[in-house]
């Protein structure tokens, strides 16, 4: 051993004795396998032909599913570059809602294509400037492949949110969502105005079958009326959004009452529930002055605050629904769809506060009661009621909701949609292919295997349809020219060629263009790592 490499030993030694250092190829080789290997677990996930995973948590409870985003955030991931792999595949359901499981897809194939070049000598800095060269190229074709700009109609948002659903739920049960999830959005969207999610309310029932979810156009309340002789229905209704104490309060001042006689007591009692039964009156008296004797018209009052059992009786007496405690994300959107404005005193309330409804009911579901407020006019707020006979079913076709909601969101927001189907990645491959003959120097090598590792999309969605993955590429590079389609998708059923578009297969613009920016920013990342130690303080410790 020379004097160089003992003084450089005992160097590292001093630096950290436990620390763990893997160098040039042992730390591309590490990440490497990391990639692939995730790769290899949700490869068999993509598509509408993909398989399930079982997931059992410590307690036992079990998830089953196919959506990328849960399966990343559920499995513990110890790898640490597995780990990073997988964030950033969560960042982009974070940001577009869908694409978790191709993003997994892509980079562990522009590993693997990168892995056959760095083998034979070509240094990983060459293959990343091909990669950034291939993916300016990828977007450009992203723009020209953009499909019935700013002719986004009802049906062209269905097909999005029926390709995005089907990836993550039986057919029937995502061509059944589709509808309702394409209406819930279309209620809250205003001109002008950004369109703002939360204005769907998600709602659980775990009550008859996952067909039978529905989507009610108004608001469903995860709690009842609180007192027994209050209507269970009204037709025609009235609603009033409060935010007014309704029971008696102790005084924010710590302060103490005198009193020598019973009748002095009587009259403090008398003058605590005075300024509260002035309040439960004025209530009475609006719904009379908007009601007046008809019995076929219902007044429903919902308040964000507390009302005591005197003042339930009172309102009950005058067949008023009254409902306290509701929740706060509730208020906004009860005025947005029933109309009126939540009020914060009773004093000088008209009746221009108050919205209406067409109906307004209770459901009780063994110990749980739901209030349903419906038929309202124009809402701008509305509530999805997921059905299922079990909790990992409700679960399931949450997930999938909330996909398919950002997948008609963002094909607003965009206002055009991209071929689906593989078409895409089969025409940016070949495309690529022939753009590497322009491009100077070694840089073309990282060109290629970008080409290369696009084609993961349509090899994977034929293999989990049960086809033959090279014939399909085959198939579709070869149909690639014809003038019969210009961007040729593949048919799962068939293995041929088909025209995504009139099939009804589109995505996202924005998914896609996320995809390639992440993909190939966290690629070039882990190729360039040379090496990788781990002496953070857990191993400094003992």
């Amino acid at each position: 051993m020379n004097l160089h490499t003992l003084f450089r030993m005992s160097a590292v030694k001093v630096l950290n004795p436990k620390a763990e250092i893997a160098r040039a190829a042992q730390a591309l080789s590490v990440n490497i396998n990391a990639a692939r290997g995730l790769q290899d677990v949700l490869r068999t996930n993509l598509g509408p032909k993909g398989t399930m995973k079982m997931l059992v948590s410590g307690a036992g409870d079990i998830k089953i599913t196919k959506d990328g985003n849960v399966l990343l955030h559920e499995m513990q991931i110890q790898h640490p570059t597995a780990s990073l792999v997988a964030r950033v595949a969560t960042a982009q359901d974070d940001i577009t809602g869908d694409g978790t499981t191709s993003n997994v897809l892509i980079i562990g194939e522009l590993i693997k294509q990168a892995e056959l070049y760095v083998s034979e000598g070509l240094h990983p800095r060459l293959l990343t400037e091909g990669f950034t060269i291939a993916k300016e190229k990828c977007l450009k074709l992203l723009e020209d492949m953009k499909c019935l700009n700013g002719k986004v109609d009802r049906e062209t948002l269905c097909n999005v949110a029926r390709t995005s659903l089907r990836t993550k739920v039986h057919p029937e049960l995502a061509d059944l969502l589709t509808e309702k999830i394409v209406d819930a959005v279309l209620a809250i969207k205003v001109e002008g105005k950004p369109l703002d999610l939360h204005m769907i309310e998600t709602m659980e029932m775990m009550h008859k079958l996952d067909v039978d979810t529905q989507l009610v156009r108004g608001i469903v309340m995860d709690h009842g009326a609180r007192h027994p002789n209050m209507p269970k229905k009204a037709h025609d209704c009235f609603v009033l959004t409060c935010n007014v104490s309704l029971e008696y309060e102790k005084t924010e001042v710590n302060s103490g009452f005198f009193y020598k006689s019973a009748e002095e007591r009587e009259k403090l009692v008398a003058a605590e529930r005075s300024h509260i039964d002035h309040r439960v009156k004025q209530v009475i008296a609006l719904k009379k002055e908007v009601c007046g004797d008809d019995p076929n018209k219902g007044f429903l009052l919902i308040n964000q605050k507390g009302i005591d059992p005197l003042s339930l009786d009172s309102l009950a007496s005058e067949n008023i629904i009254a409902l306290r405690r509701a929740k706060r994300r509730n208020m906004e959107r009860i005025t947005l769809a029933c109309g009126g404005q939540a009020v914060n005193s009773f004093d000088d309330v008209k009746p221009d506060a108050l919205g209406h409804c067409g109906l307004a009911y209770e459901t009780v579901l063994g110990e749980d009661k739901y209030t349903f407020v419906e038929k309202c006019q124009n809402p701008q707020s509305v509530t999805l009621l997921i059905k299922g006979p079990n909790k990992h079913t409700l679960t399931q076709i949450k997930d999938a909701v909330h996909d398919g909601l950002r997948a008609v969101k963002n094909a607003l927001q965009d206002d055009c949609v991209i071929p689906g189907a593989g078409a895409f990645e089969v025409y940016a491959s070949q495309e690529l292919v022939k753009y590497k003959k322009e491009v100077q120097g070694r840089a073309k090598l990282g060109i290629q295997a970008y080409a290369d590792a696009l084609l993961i999309i349509p090899k994977v969605l034929a293999q989990n349809a049960g086809l033959d993955a090279q014939e399909s590429i085959v198939t579709l590079i070869d149909s690639l020219g014809s003038s019969e389609v210009k961007f040729p998708g593949l048919d799962l059923k068939s293995g041929k060629a088909m025209d995504p578009l009139a099939a009804g297969i589109l995505d996202n613009y924005n998914v896609k263009r996320q995809l390639i920016h992440s993909c190939t920013v966290i690629a070039s990342n882990l190729l360039l790592v040379d090496e990788i130690m781990k002496a953070g303080m857990s191993s400094l410790r003992g």
